[in-house]
């Protein structure tokens, strides 16, 4: 749900930027699910200094990028985590997300991490 995505949303920005928001907007790509265009999120996401972008519909190139990154996070993250309930999970996500950001090798980066790519 929404207020879930906005939990880990939250998570995820205060890791990367600490106490402070990001200077610029930071674009954030979602796919087209109800919990990522609800009003609320965009909103929020705003306030976090994210800008809400959409993947095209029926652009299977934007959301091939989308999936195969769901498809990552559930195999190498998701599978082996503990998932006793909704908040352990969404805790255990925004983990991920950072562990993913910070030291998982990317073969379209030189199999550098976001982080060392950036």
């Amino acid at each position: 749900n929404s207020e879930t995505v906005q939990d880990v949303m939250l998570g995820a920005v205060e890791r990367r930027f600490g106490n402070d928001l990001p200077s610029s907007p930071v674009e954030w790509l979602t796919d087209n699910g109800s919990c990522y265009r609800a009003n609320e999120t965009r909103q929020f996401a705003r306030m976090l200094g994210l800008e809400p972008k959409n993947t095209a519909v029926r652009r299977p190139e934007s959301n091939g990028i989308a999936e195969s990154f769901v498809k990552t996070i559930k195999r190498d993250y998701i599978s082996i985590m503990p998932k006793p309930d909704g908040l352990t999970a969404a805790k255990n996500l925004a983990e991920a997300f950072e562990h993913y950001n910070e030291w998982h090798p990317h073969s379209a980066l030189g199999y550098r991490s976001p982080r060392e790519y950036l």
